[in-house]
């Protein structure tokens, strides 16, 4: 799995111009299954988001995560992160997941991340969306479940 993490004052999804996820501060999180990925993957990103120290303490230290702050997630999904550039001038996905097991372990990322007491909003998997934010910083981070970068 694939995420890009952006640490936010607000963001929010729209699908046909209407409102389906909204929240405060916290994290924008777009995430991407690939091939091969597992609820342990799912279990592995979900433990990050909502334990990553990305917000500042009092010293104005990266020392707070998302539940510290009682901050939200909003979690998109985006199969486009497993896009391929480097050869050509369209982008390859041969290794994004396939859309029933994206969905799924999309479905459990989030379950597992509110297990955590992290309020979760979500987009509409495989829909088109209109997603804004407001970027706290900015600050944004990648993550790879494989742990590739």
């Amino acid at each position: 799995m694939r995420a890009v993490i952006q640490r936010v004052l607000g963001a929010q999804v729209k699908v046909a111009d209407r409102p389906v996820g909204t929240i405060e501060k916290g994290l924008l999180v777009y995430l991407s299954v690939g091939h091969g990925d597992t609820e342990q993957n799912a279990q592995f990103i979900a433990d990050k988001l909502s334990n990553l120290r990305i917000f500042a303490d009092s010293a104005g230290k990266m020392n707070l995560s998302v539940q510290d702050i009682g901050g939200k997630i909003l979690l998109i999904s985006n199969f486009t992160l497993y896009g391929d550039c480097r050869k050509g001038r369209r982008p390859g996905f041969d290794a994004a997941g396939l859309p029933e097991a994206a969905e799924a372990l999309y479905e459990k990322v989030a379950e597992l991340i509110g297990r955590s007491d992290v309020p979760v909003a979500k987009g509409s998997f495989g829909a088109y969306m209109q997603v804004s934010s407001v970027n706290d910083g900015p600050v944004n981070f990648l993550l790879d479940s494989s742990r590739l970068f």
